[in-house]
């Protein structure tokens, strides 16, 4: 029963949000706000005030970018990641991305070594696009 209660306990440790550096902000490089792109474009991401790591690294002001796509608020923790959330694992700083034709929007979350959004989150602004 101790082995059970200290899993449990763990789990929830690693569900809590870490402290986020102040000042700490996320950002897309490009496409930028009001871009017209073709239906397959490249996204750059941009992270001021904390490093990027992959996923799974312990080391305090680190994470890793999710590009949230046509998402109006940004999912819980536990959300599984599908095509409005892309996750970014391996520290990666850029992908190419390829949408339907129309308005999108595009916004960064960074995630804490488990996923976790910090706290206060680091967002970036939402860009607003449209692809032709």
């Amino acid at each position: 029963m101790a082995a059970t209660l200290a899993a449990t306990s763990l789990a929830a440790d690693e569900l809590k949000s870490r402290p986020a550096p102040e000042g700490a902000h996320a950002y897309i490089i490009s496409p930028q706000d009001g871009d017209t792109v073709s239906q397959t474009f490249t996204v750059r991401f941009g992270l001021s005030g904390m490093g990027v790591a992959p996923a799974g690294t312990d080391k305090d002001g680190t994470g890793h970018h999710h590009l949230l796509i046509d998402v109006d608020t940004p999912p819980p923790q536990d959300a599984p990641m599908d095509a409005s959330v892309k996750h970014f694992g391996a520290g990666q700083t850029e992908t190419e991305l390829t949408l339907p034709p129309g308005q999108h929007t595009l916004q960064l979350m960074l995630g804490d070594m488990n996923h976790v959004p910090f706290d206060p989150p680091v967002l970036s602004d939402k860009v607003t696009i449209t692809v032709e």
